[in-house]
Formats: structure tokens, sequence, C-alpha cells
């Protein structure tokens, strides 16, 4: 379906500026935006994905990864068409680096996402596959409604919104899982075409905003790997959004336009999991890496083993319900109950 977009001016010569996300868009009648979604149709702004599916899913919320955030539960996920940045090692590259003319897709209005998400016994909906700022129309409906029904809220997401956008849409949404994929500017430059600033200022916005954040850092080999990297991006997220923030450092396996690279060595994560927590860091996980200890929680006063996870799933809990270490009774920042599923579904 086709919509008029929000947050965007009118300019001179029926030309539109987009406020969504910083690339801030200048499009001239007949044009799309970066993103590819978003078109001057004779001075005013369309989205071309309102309700626009090429993704439905019930997930493991840990699958996204939220670690701290209603662990065990289950997210009913969605993905759309497009992204605004070109990442040559993206993952998702079918569905985020086309066109929405070439896409296989279908419609799931708002009403219907929430009805979903309800039925499947999600305790969240996410919006994620692909990047949810391009979205934005869609998504602001829809999680004013899972607001309303009781559902929490969650974007995965590159943070490349713009703070109006993500002012627009902050009452109805409670957690903003962010990558921070590189912390340089020519890695954004090179390998994404777009700029770090932005990102760095969005997670700071998200915390203020009262969201729960969790940050995601992708090691590529040769490109982002290197320990001084890795440490200015811990003192990083230690100064400005705080040491219990997750952070998690994740394996890359070779994918689109970097098949040239090999998949991170194990070493090299672990030696990510040892600079954050030098840096103050309390709760930082490794990603990707099936069975590693790091991927379970661990209190950060006394050590013992608080959450154990195989792959998506929680075998133990040891938090209370007051969100305490058992052991100790050190307090855990932990977003939303806990709850014991069956991963039956998945």
């Amino acid at each position: 379906m086709i919509r008029e977009a929000m947050l965007y001016d009118k300019l001179d010569n029926n030309k539109v500026k987009c406020k969504v996300c910083n690339h801030r868009c200048t499009i001239a009648p007949g044009k799309r935006g970066f993103c590819r979604t978003r078109e001057n149709r004779d001075g005013t702004l369309y989205t071309l994905i309102y309700n626009v599916v090429s993704s439905e899913a019930v997930d493991p919320i840990e699958k996204k990864p939220l670690f701290h955030f209603y662990p065990g539960s289950f997210s009913y996920s969605l993905g759309t068409i497009g992204c605004n940045f070109r990442c040559k090692h993206c993952q998702n590259w079918m569905i985020s680096q086309i066109s929405v003319d070439e896409a296989v897709a279908f419609e799931i209005p708002p009403e219907t996402a929430v009805e979903r998400a309800l039925a499947t016994g999600s305790r969240s909906i996410a919006w994620t596959y692909n990047e949810p700022t391009i979205w934005h129309e869609y998504t602001y409906d829809s999680a004013k409604l899972a607001k309303e029904a009781g559902l929490a809220t969650v974007y995965v997401t590159n943070g490349y919104i713009t703070p109006e956008a993500l002012k627009h849409i902050s009452p109805y949404l409670d957690a903003f899982r962010v990558d921070i994929k590189a912390f340089t500017e020519e890695f954004y430059r090179e390998v994404i075409s777009a700029k770090l600033a932005p990102v760095l200022e969005s997670a700071k916005l998200a915390k203020e905003l009262g969201m729960h954040v969790e940050v995601i850092n992708l090691i590529v080999p040769t490109k982002n790997d290197s320990p001084d990297e890795i440490r200015d991006l811990s003192k990083w997220v230690h100064d400005n959004l705080g040491p219990d923030i997750p952070l998690h450092f994740t394996r890359f396996h070779p994918d689109y336009k970097t098949l040239d690279l090999p998949p991170t060595p194990v070493k090299t994560l672990e030696m990510a999991h040892e600079i954050a927590t030098e840096e103050g860091m309390r709760f930082v996980y490794i990603g990707n890496v099936y069975g590693h200890k790091y991927e379970n929680t661990y209190c950060p006063k006394c050590g013992e083993l608080l959450i154990k996870r195989d792959g998506f799933a929680i075998v133990d809990y040891k938090i209370t319900p007051q969100k305490k270490c058992s052991y100790c009774g050190e307090k855990i920042p932990i977003m939303g109950e806990y709850i014991e599923s069956s991963y039956d579904i998945i």
C-alpha cells in the first residue's frame, strides 16, 4: 500500500526533504530516496512499503539478539523491503538491497499484525530483518496498536534514524537493539555508505528517551577487528550508554560482496570480550558461536552463572523475580519478566 509519508518538508520546485533517516534526502519529483522506498510524486512524499511485508516469523527474543528484555519470550517479527545502508556484508541482502518493484511480498495491515502477535502468544512485536527506520509510518501505527494491546515493541536497527523520527515513535517503542557496525568513519563510508556519528547519537537518544538498549558489533576480519578500535567502541558504550548495557560481539560469516573474507576467528571475539570487560562493561556477550560460555549471563559481582543459554533457548535461569542474583543479591538489569517457554513453534 502506498501512503503519504510522515516527517518531510516540501521545498521549492516540488522537491521534498525526507526527515526519517540521517541521509535526509532531498528528492526531486519522480525520484526516490536513498532507501528506494520513499518517492516524490508531484511534490508529495509517499512511502511505497506502508504495509508491505517480505518476512514474517515468531522468533525467540534471544535471536534479535536481546538478552535482557523479556528473556525466554517470543517476538512476532516482521520485515519489509529496502534499506538506508549499503552494507557489503549484508546477511539479508535479498530483501534489503532490492527495490520494492522487484520484491516478492504481501500485505499485513497493522491491526492484523497485532492480532497475529497475540494469537501466537508473543510478548512483543519486532520490526527486523531489514531496517525499520524506513518503515516509519507502518511501525508507528503498528506500535501504537501494539501498546494498546499490551505488547512490547522492538526495533532491530542500524541506528540511522533521525532525532525527529526517534522522538516521534518513542512513546510506543520499548527496545532499541542497535548495531554499531564499526567505530571508524572510514568503515561507515567505505563499507556501508553512511556515517558513524548519527548512529552514536541515536543510541544515546534512545537511552535518554527511556528505551531498553542493547548494542551489537559484528566483527569483520581485517575491517573492524583491531584491538584499538574495539577498545574505543567499548569505552564509548561505557561512558555514553553505561556499564550495564549489554554489549554483543558477534561472528561474521562471508556473504553478499564479502565472500573473500574468512569467518571471524573465535579468539578475536574472545579478545573483544576481554577488552570490553577491562573497560568496565558488566554484561558482554559473544554471538554466532554455538555453545560458547560467553553466550551466557554471569553475575558481574560474584561471577555465578545466572542465565544458561543453548542457542536461542534458555535452559537455566537463576535471577530472582526481584531481578537480583540468586546467589549474592546483586541487582541485574533485566527489562520485563522471565517467560519460561516451549520452543515447539520454532
